[in-house]
């Protein structure tokens, strides 16, 4: 039975309902009056497809997060996980967003976005991969339903909370076969904010190659009976550990052609 056809606990229903709340109402959780809610995967995604369907939006996609070795050590994890996001989420740079009216506690990450051109499948090869998907340049705001949570929230709690998603904002689009395998290995990042340099990273942090962490993705969905379908994009995983987003002009720049990202914090 996959974790989509499992029917939440009482406790689970609870966990769901107060993080669609804060979502709503901009009003940040306690750690740790809810830490012990959940302690294990298949609770933690049930929580996450309950929180989605109190969204009541279309699914735009998913976010990858824990897709180095650093942050999976942070989170006490061995592998990556995921978090479902809605569509109006996933915007176009330049942007502007709101600390006050759209975000709560939100970090910079720098990543790859992928679009699925058509339906992504488990037995898909990299090079399959990168046939049918488009990719830009990104930068993803992760943002917690809980106050203080970078970084000593839970995994499970991180996987409750869609990932700790928030916004993805994505550059031009290129077809990921325009690049070599070899190609996206070495993609690199300056992330700026008001003019100063703050961090600095590469595409090979994520596993070694965005694109695993793509088809790890699509695996991962097979396994608990989801589809990754065309028009769905995916933020890949991050170049760098990241900073907390606070108000000003950021920027990330890339290298191999990627299109500059601009996001503007009120």
């Amino acid at each position: 039975m996959t974790t989509t056809e499992l029917e939440l606990t009482e406790t689970e229903e609870k966990l769901a309902n107060a993080l669609f709340e804060a979502y709503k109402t901009k009003k940040p959780l306690k750690m740790d009056e809810w830490e012990d809610m959940v302690s294990d995967e298949d609770a933690s995604y049930r929580v996450q497809r309950k929180l989605m369907e109190l969204k009541n939006e279309e699914l735009g996609g998913y976010k990858v997060s824990l897709t180095s070795k650093q942050t999976q050590d942070m989170f006490d994890s061995d592998e990556p996980l995921y978090g479902a996001q809605v569509k109006s989420h996933f915007v176009q740079s330049p942007v502007s967003l709101s600390l006050h009216s759209e975000l709560m506690d939100p970090l910079a990450e720098v990543e790859l976005v992928f679009k699925a051109k058509e339906k992504l499948l488990p037995t898909d090869s990299l090079e399959d991969l990168s046939n049918k998907t488009t990719v830009a340049s990104g930068v993803e705001v992760p943002d917690s339903r809980f106050a203080d949570w970078f970084p000593s929230l839970s995994k499970y709690m991180v996987m409750s909370d869609a990932a700790v998603g928030g916004y993805v904002v994505y550059g031009k689009e290129f077809d990921t076969n325009d690049f070599s395998l070899e190609d996206l290995e070495k993609v690199t990042t300056s992330l700026s904010h008001d003019g100063k340099e703050v961090a600095t990273g590469a595409s090979s942090e994520v596993l070694g190659n965005p694109l695993k962490s793509l088809q790890w993705l699509v695996k991962k969905l097979d396994q608990q009976g989801l589809t990754l379908d065309a028009g769905q994009r995916v933020s890949s995983g991050t170049f760098l550990l990241p900073p907390h987003l606070t108000k000003g002009e950021w920027k990330a720049t890339f290298n191999e052609g990627f299109s500059d990202v601009n996001l503007s914090v009120k």
